[in-house]
């Protein structure tokens, strides 16, 4: 499992030591840009070629690097702090938070393309940005967005798929049927099956991503409004952007709310290799799975409690507390409330990190957003009480090593002010975000020709053994 973490730690440490000069260079690449360079495959296809040069003298000179110990902690503790993934799109700092290739989230904010002057950056260009590495000018986010579009046909199969199930039945589980169902469309079996060379595997994968990443919001949006609006459906609006455009067939026509969807699609487009619905991406994605499989098979983990579902369970016991305490919340009642939710033996949502040791910014950034749009929203500011309580407490509970909230403690707040308090389907929402750099890492899988995932397992009986004889 600690294949390729001379890797990791490589783009670690350039990541510090080029902080300033990566956001220059990326500056300095949109102005080098000429109206021939509208094309992402294109773009890509003149980066793969070095980019696999470069992991061959990666393996090279680093292949054999000791980067550390693996102990019986990290085996049976979830593989906490063990280095086993190349994941090229993002790196999670536990200080910093989220680097999107090298550049943290204000940065993204600053030179990402968006909607209107000063507004949130636009999915498509994170997207760009993801599988190239290089930030786009506008007229290859307009390009982009363009291309997704043309791509966002939905066959009928697919909804007539997802009316099967009641629609008792969780949003998650309508929006993984939908996600399999498109599948039989899939690029990469097509190719596959007639015998296409490895080296080409990533072309028909980059096709299928990004008629997936195209198609989720027509399919995710059929799901909420066949559960919560009677099956009326809203068709997409060619003159709308990726994010804009799901908010439009979500019922949500609010520039504010499109300026809402831009930012929840891109900072929850990507959070490194390790999380659980990342990883699954990856490792099925390793067996030569299609996108549309290995996706689905992420959805299934994010769909976890403990993963994408937690943005559910936030807004949820935040309106319990409200219910209980009332709106105007007192530190006092507050204080009293969570330690009532710690000593019943759960955990206050929203808070925490399995990596981060600060605030997550991801979160700072949609604080950000509400004292701009909704600072006087009474949740906003139960939200922003919290943030002052929470932490002391947890830190005197002594048992979490991250105190801070998290992306999850502010999301379902911002999505109930405007309307979408359908706390239920908050994951899809998630999953739609996820699909730009699980999607991203897929391509360049095939691309950089990594193998199967295959780290090996022990049992406590060879722990026991092997370890008492090492003492």
């Amino acid at each position: 499992m600690v294949f390729f973490r001379s890797v990791t730690a490589l783009s670690r440490l350039l990541s510090r030591v080029n902080q300033q000069s990566s956001l220059t260079n990326s500056v300095r690449w949109i102005q080098m840009q000429s109206s021939s360079d509208l094309d992402l495959h294109s773009q890509l296809k003149e980066l793969i070629p070095e980019q696999q040069e470069r992991l061959k003298k990666v393996k090279s000179e680093y292949g054999k690097s000791q980067l550390g110990n693996i102990t019986v902690d990290m085996v049976i503790g979830g593989m906490r702090g063990m280095t086993g993934l190349l994941w090229e799109g993002s790196l999670l700092d536990a200080d910093e938070g989220i680097r999107f290739r090298g550049m943290t989230i204000p940065e993204c904010q600053k030179v990402l393309p968006a909607a209107k002057p000063d507004g949130e950056p636009l999915p498509e260009g994170l997207l760009w940005l993801l599988l190239t590495g290089k930030v786009p000018s506008k007229a290859q986010v307009n390009a982009l967005s363009k291309e997704l579009q043309d791509r966002a046909t939905v066959p009928d199969y697919v909804f007539k798929a997802i009316d099967a199930l009641p629609a008792s039945a969780h949003p998650m589980t309508q929006f993984v049927t939908g996600v399999m169902a498109l599948q039989v469309q899939s690029e990469f079996q097509k190719a596959y099956e007639k015998g296409i060379h490895k080296s080409k595997y990533w072309e028909p994968t980059y096709e299928d991503s990004l008629n997936l990443i195209a198609r989720l919001p027509v399919v995710a949006s059929y799901v909420y409004r066949r559960i919560y609006k009677d099956g009326k459906i809203i068709p997409l609006d060619a003159s709308l952007d990726y994010g804009a455009n799901y908010s439009h067939m979500l019922g949500f026509d609010d520039p504010k709310m499109q300026e809402l969807m831009r930012l929840y699609v891109t900072i929850h487009s990507d959070h490194e290799g390790g999380n659980v619905s990342a990883h699954t991406g990856h490792l099925v994605g390793s067996a030569l799975s299609d996108p549309y499989l290995s996706f689905a098979a992420a959805l299934n983990g994010l769909a976890g409690p403990l993963h994408g579902l937690a943005n559910q369970e936030v807004l949820l016991w935040i309106k319990n507390v409200v219910n209980e305490c009332g709106e105007n919340t007192t530190t006092e009642q507050l204080k009293d409330f969570i330690w009532k939710t710690l000593n019943s033996g759960k955990v206050v949502p929203g808070f925490g990190h399995g990596v981060l040791r600060k605030t997550d910014p991801r979160y700072t950034c949609q604080r950000e957003f509400a004292l701009k749009h909704l600072p006087n929203d009474p949740l906003f500011q139960l939200v922003s009480k919290l943030y002052e309580v929470v932490p002391p407490i947890l830190t005197e509970l002594g048992k979490v090593k991250n105190p801070w909230p998290n992306v999850d403690a502010h999301s379902g707040v911002l999505l109930n002010y405007f309307g979408l308090t359908e706390a239920r389907y908050f994951t899809v929402l998630f999953g739609v975000s996820r699909s730009l750099g699980i999607c991203t890492q897929l391509i360049w899988d095939r691309a950089l020709g990594l193998p199967l995932e295959r780290p090996k397992s022990i049992t406590m009986d060879w722990i026991e053994k092997n370890c008492k004889k090492a003492v």
